[in-house]
């Protein structure tokens, strides 16, 4: 093939490319898409309990105060493993930290440091009991929450409402707009939850006047979980 063949040929590759190419890139504009949303809320009833035990300590020593703290993080860590038991009551070290106390001057004059134990679990007798027999630390904050199953479990209830409410609002806005139906083009899940009422409260003051063999008396509240169903449908 000579030279003006060769450019010929080439020529034409080029114009067949550029032609399936614009064919492609014409695509008809969707007619007659609606977005909406809609949401599916269950209350559920908390079921965990986070407890948090805290021993503060000052000191002129750093490292007197570290280890006073380490002491009675030890003594509380012992203490709470004979009830610990796996989604039951777990064991955990929570804060850890030592900080300078400065003077008027700027020069430091002590040092002041806290330790901190969490007891998470299902069975608030057992982590409140234990809790009262810690005598190294004293209770700094109670909080509830949901359990991964418990979450699980209203979050599939939330979502199946959820989705129930987003094919009736898509059914009813095709039949306003005079369609007989509608195709899903798209859509994304997504939850949260909350817990309305008082946040969790410090109890570090009260907790000092609480004898070994007294727990203190829990009550948990509700957590609402919410599925949002979002999406566009094609009316047809």
């Amino acid at each position: 093939m000579n030279f003006a063949l060769k450019m010929i040929a080439a020529g034409a590759l080029l114009v067949g490319t550029t032609a399936v190419f614009s064919q492609n890139a014409v695509v008809a504009a969707p007619h007659n898409v609606v977005q909406l949303s809609a949401s599916g809320t269950v209350e559920v009833q908390q079921d965990l309990l986070v407890l948090t035990l805290q021993a503060t300590r000052d000191g002129k020593d750093a490292a007197a105060v570290q280890a006073q703290l380490r002491q009675a993080l030890d003594g509380a860590l012992q203490e709470a493993r004979k009830g610990a038991e796996p989604g039951t009551m777990e064991v955990r070290t929570g804060q850890f930290s030592l900080s300078p106390r400065y003077g008027t001057g700027g020069q430091i004059t002590g040092w002041q440091g806290r330790a901190e134990v969490v007891l998470e679990g299902r069975d608030f007798g057992r982590i409140t009991a234990t809790a009262a027999r810690v005598s190294t630390m004293v209770i700094g904050q109670v909080g509830f929450g949901l359990s991964r199953t418990e979450r699980t479990r209203a979050e599939r209830e939330a979502q199946s409402e959820a989705i129930r409410n987003f094919k009736a609002q898509a059914a009813e806005l095709s039949h306003a707009f005079g369609f007989g139906g509608y195709t899903l083009r798209e859509v994304t899940v997504s939850s949260h939850s909350s817990a309305p009422g008082p946040r969790p409260r410090m109890m570090a003051m009260e907790a000092k006047m609480v004898s070994a063999d007294a727990p203190i008396d829990v009550e948990a509240g509700k957590s609402t979980v919410e599925v949002t169903v979002s999406g566009a449908v094609q009316m047809r």
